[in-house]
């Protein structure tokens, strides 16, 4: 149906990932994706992310916009400069950031992303 709302329940199937192993600083995280959209265009995103504890390497190509449901995370920029959030707090990464991602304990998110490059 077009221009129908997307609802984020049901979720679809959870696609199972992890980050890159050249891109792993420590622990093991597990991750599920459920994209529930994605536009024509290829460029907009929107889903539900989980993961278990573990921290990586990230360089955004994209924008982000994040609602974290629960658990904490740390995002260290490559500068030092460090944002701690958990349960009920929302943030944007822009595209063009590069550092760390730390899940402090298992996190489950909202995203919308917003890819600049594709399309």
């Amino acid at each position: 149906m077009p221009n129908a709302l997307v609802t984020f329940d049901p979720l679809p199937e959870a696609e199972l990932t992890q980050p890159a192993a050249d891109r792993l600083l420590r622990g093991d995280p597990r991750q599920r994706l459920w994209n529930v959209y994605a536009d024509g265009s290829g460029r907009f995103f929107a889903g539900r992310w989980a993961s278990s504890p573990g921290a990586w390497r990230v360089r955004y190509t994209e924008h982000e916009f994040c609602h974290v449901l629960s658990g904490a995370l740390r995002i260290e920029a490559d500068d030092g400069t460090s944002w701690s959030f958990g349960a009920g707090d929302s943030f944007v990464v822009p595209a063009g950031f590069t550092g760390t991602w730390a899940v402090l304990e298992d996190t489950v998110k909202l995203y919308a992303i917003f890819d600049v490059g594709a399309g």
